[in-house]
């Protein structure tokens, strides 16, 4: 049964941080452009991958430098709005974007289509500190954290610390001129933590975490969309099988793989905190207590998020679109075994993780299918973009990466 979606309503892909190589962006436009969508993006110019995808109608460049007041951003999408000329589904790509729609629903009614919440929800749940507190309060297990208030604090920790540990900014975004860490980081000596956290000021804004180590645990993802009363749309799990930086970073090869015991754990908790809307979470399961621990819950599109999709055609993107739209959205059960691969960082990632010898738990040895994030047939141009605004910069982007991995930190970034 072909997918009915509502022709009349747009979409409009917000995001605020500076990343033009996003290719869950470039996802969420093909996905309902495919289905006649009409679809709008905030970008950083007009030659990103996204803007040069043939299913976007118009890309609104607009570079935001995290220094901005809500208030300012909020105009700014107003004004997108009104050059569209009809509510549109807002698809936020980042937390900030998340974040900013929920504290403001109220300004943005009206003028955009957008799941209903708690406002202070999104930012609790993107916050570290905020993700641990929820867990401990609703039971959902996670790794043992400890949040340092000061230098002092640190040095106490590393005293009584097992190495290696994980260091993460509290915040998801954070507005100041330099965040701690640039995303997740391990550490892994009691010296190289004090060295790092010499600059890191006061307070020093981070979360310490313990590292799960690869050898006893399993990386596993969920994505999903929920109802206004907390029940799923559309759900799905699956396993990653490799990122970049090796073992802390980005998706770049997963698969998806049917796991009915996470998706109840995570569709409980869902109900639990009364979430509406998408969530990209990581977990990974400690086979030492045979726990999933929650690791990181984004309150809006995964980047990987083309990587599932149910027998009926629906991920969670056009799931969104078609709820907010008052369509019914079909049923039927995810594909398994499709396998997601990032072009341009999933080659370094395999040349990591040969020499590292590390498999993945759970992996088909065949997949049932491959979505390519970047290269499509009917939209060329995206991976052709991508090509040129990556292989200069890019590489030696991963470059430095590698040798900061080599140094015993290893960084996630965003997405």
């Amino acid at each position: 049964m072909p997918i009915e979606a509502d022709r009349d309503v747009p979409g409009l892909i917000v995001k605020f941080g500076d990343y033009p190589l996003h290719h869950g962006g470039v996802g969420a436009i093909r996905s309902l452009g495919r289905l006649g969508v009409p679809m709008y993006a905030v970008t950083e110019d007009r030659y990103t991958p996204a803007a040069a995808s043939r299913y976007l109608t118009r890309a609104f460049p607009w570079r935001t430098t995290g220094t901005e007041e809500p208030e300012r951003l909020v105009e700014g999408l107003l004004r997108i709005g009104r050059r569209i000329g009809r509510p549109a589904v807002l698809i936020p790509t980042d937390e900030e974007a998340a974040v900013l729609i929920a504290e403001h629903q109220e300004a943005l009614d009206g003028h955009f289509l957008f799941p209903r919440v708690d406002p202070g929800l999104p930012r609790r749940l993107a916050s570290k500190q905020g993700l641990h507190d929820l867990c401990a309060e609703h039971g959902i297990a996670s790794p043992p954290a400890a949040f340092p208030e000061s230098y002092a604090d640190i040095v106490a920790y590393a005293g009584s610390a097992r190495f290696p540990v994980v260091a993460k900014n509290r915040e998801a975004f954070v507005r100041r001129a330099r965040p701690a860490v640039n995303g997740t980081t391990r550490i892994d000596t009691r010296e190289g933590l004090l060295a790092l956290a010499r600059d890191w000021g006061e307070p020093p804004g981070v979360i310490l975490q313990e590292y799960l180590p690869r050898e006893d645990a399993e990386d596993w993802i969920v994505h999903a969309c929920f109802d206004a009363h907390s029940a799923p749309l559309a759900m799905f799990t699956g396993v990653k099988v490799r990122s970049w930086p090796p073992h802390a970073g980005m998706t770049a090869n997963a698969y998806a793989v049917d796991n009915p015991e996470l998706a109840d754990l995570a569709a409980r908790f869902i109900k639990q905190i009364g979430f509406s809307g998408i969530i990209d979470l990581d977990l990974r399961f400690d086979r030492r207590d045979g726990q999933y621990k929650l690791l990181d819950f984004n309150p809006r599109m995964g980047a990987q998020f083309r990587l599932f999709e149910t027998e009926s055609g629906v991920d969670v993107v056009r799931a969104l679109h078609l709820d907010l739209t008052g369509r019914t959205v079909p049923e039927g059960e995810q594909r398994a075994g499709r396998r997601y691969i990032v072009e341009n960082i999933d080659l370094p990632a395999l040349l990591a993780y040969r020499r590292s010898g590390y498999t993945t738990p759970h992996a088909p040895a065949r997949p049932s299918g491959t979505e390519l994030a970047w290269l499509a047939g009917d939209d060329p141009l995206p991976f052709l973009t991508m090509l040129a605004r990556f292989v200069r910069p890019g590489a030696r982007h991963l470059h430095q990466l590698w040798r900061t991995s080599r140094r015993g930190g290893t960084t996630r970034p965003a997405g």
